[in-house]
């Protein structure tokens, strides 16, 4: 398998440094599996003037397939757990809490602030402030830099970030013709006019509006995006299904390691406990080609197997001062360092936010590409992935598209997810990343490192990165 995917990513049309080999080692390599080495001496990216953030601690409910144990509870259930757990994990007494901030993607429409709703269902105080924030597949990102910015200006100390998503119920609306008789039939004052307007109900009226992972700007679906993203680039069907089967592979072997160590428990009502993620599912080559493209019919190449799934799960971070953290006893894991956010063409390069925000991030916090040593990066299809890989190892594409003279190069697999990713792990648009953030954090106390790269692509062409540097252990 790895001697595949190196010979096609040896042939792709741009070169590409980090393919020859990587992905073997990326397999066969245990290292990162043992006990930690000393960290690398390397200099801390605090500034002068300006507050150290840091992570105390991130928890995240297992992330389920949807359809599963979550399917008959709500968004607001999902991101209570998140927050029991976090709460039973660290200690930290509700009061000191000043401020909650949870993003989401499909909205209930009955608890539409999410974060006010499960910080009550958790037992926080009615006098702690929550919002809701949306960004895509990065707004727990939003969150927990809004929770970084308000600390950093001095309004809060201790901020909880999280995210919450439901795939297995989502919003299904009346049509609009529908909609707008009954709010008309709700002001109605006789019979006759409410009678006039029943009168005038048509059957196309009945027909619902079902919700649609697409782009409204473009109408088109993220799954057609990243076949034409992996056309463009050269990433044939072979490719994508052997980094998809390395992402389940790494992911297996982190699960049975105990090495995923942000996931709690979560007892379901009515039903039994739940206790790690249910997609993670090694498969073969030979039955992933099986499968028939999910999107660009009959000769796409991103498949069910190579995409992440519809996912439900919640998340949820402790963030704090440097010296609130270190007043209240916490040994912190991680500072928070800079971050970006990008946007760009929502059509061609919906799923760039990656190749497009890692250079920025680098060149804002003084590092280059070899200074990382963790990179957790958003796998929202294997071809995506692959495709801002080549992008990012591309003088062509850097100088054409990001108007740049030089590319800023592609990290090596063997520091790439290598506890696997949102295609295994499984990717509940509104927590991914809080999971990037600690997993990275985690990552750089095991192997030894010093600074992580976390990044994601997110709907309307939107991506974000962060440096997350390692406490000084």
């Amino acid at each position: 398998m790895s001697s595949m995917l190196s010979s096609a990513l040896r042939n792709l049309p741009v070169s590409s440094a980090w393919a020859a080999g990587a992905f073997a080692r990326s397999l066969s390599c245990s290292s990162q599996f043992q006990a930690a080495v000393q960290p690398k001496s390397k200099k801390t990216l605090g500034k002068t003037g300006v507050k150290n953030v840091v992570v105390v601690e991130g928890v995240r409910i297992p992330f389920l397939q949807s359809g599963t144990s979550y399917a008959d509870l709500m968004p607001h259930d999902l991101a209570r757990a998140a927050l029991q757990g976090l709460l039973t994990r660290t200690s930290v007494p509700r009061d000191v809490v000043d401020y909650i901030v949870y993003g989401t993607v499909i909205q209930e429409v009955k608890t539409s602030n999410v974060a006010r709703e499960a910080a009550l269902g958790a037992g926080f105080s009615d006098k702690t402030p929550a919002h809701t924030v949306t960004m895509a597949c990065i707004s727990s990102n939003q969150a927990m830099t809004t929770g970084v910015g308000m600390i950093a200006a001095g309004q809060c100390d201790v901020v909880v970030a999280g995210g919450v998503e439901l795939m297995s119920d989502v919003p299904i609306r009346h049509s609009r013709k529908m909609r707008k008789t009954m709010l008309t039939l709700n002001r109605a004052k006789t019979l006759g006019q409410k009678l006039s307007l029943i009168s005038k109900i048509r059957p196309d009226y009945f027909a619902p509006e079902l919700p649609a992972v697409a782009e409204f700007s473009t109408s088109e679906t993220m799954g057609h995006s990243a076949d034409r993203l992996a056309a463009a680039f050269g990433i044939s069907r072979l490719e994508q299904d052997e980094y998809a089967l390395r992402s389940h592979s790494l992911a297996k072997r982190a699960q049975d390691e105990g090495l995923l160590q942000d996931v709690v428990p979560f007892k379901v009502p009515g039903k039994d406990t739940v206790t790690k993620d249910n997609g993670i599912r090694p498969s073969s080559l030979e039955q992933m080609g099986k499968l028939k493209p999910a999107f660009v019919k009959p000769y796409g190449t991103v498949t069910a197997a190579n995409s992440s799934f519809l996912t439900d799960g919640a998340s949820a971070i402790l963030i704090m001062s440097e010296e609130k953290a270190l007043a209240m006893g916490y040994k912190p894991k991680a500072y928070l360092r800079d971050f970006v956010y990008v946007s760009q063409d929502p059509k061609d390069q919906l799923l760039l936010g990656p190749t497009y925000a890692t250079p920025k991030v680098l060149e804002k916090a003084g590092l280059a590409l070899s200074d990382i040593d963790v990179f957790e990066f958003h796998e929202a299809f294997a071809g995506q992935i692959l495709a801002n890989l080549k992008a990012m190892d591309s003088d062509w594409f850097a100088q054409n598209y990001m108007g740049r003279k030089s590319k800023v190069g592609a990290p090596p697999l063997d520091k790439f997810n290598t506890w696997g990713g949102s295609l295994s792990l499984g990717h509940p648009f509104g927590a991914t990343g809080c999971r990037l953030v600690i997993t990275a954090a985690h990552r750089l106390k095991k192997e030894g490192g010093q600074y992580g790269l976390v990044a994601a692509c997110a709907a309307g062409g939107q991506g974000h990165a962060m440096i997350v540097e390692l406490y000084p252990q």
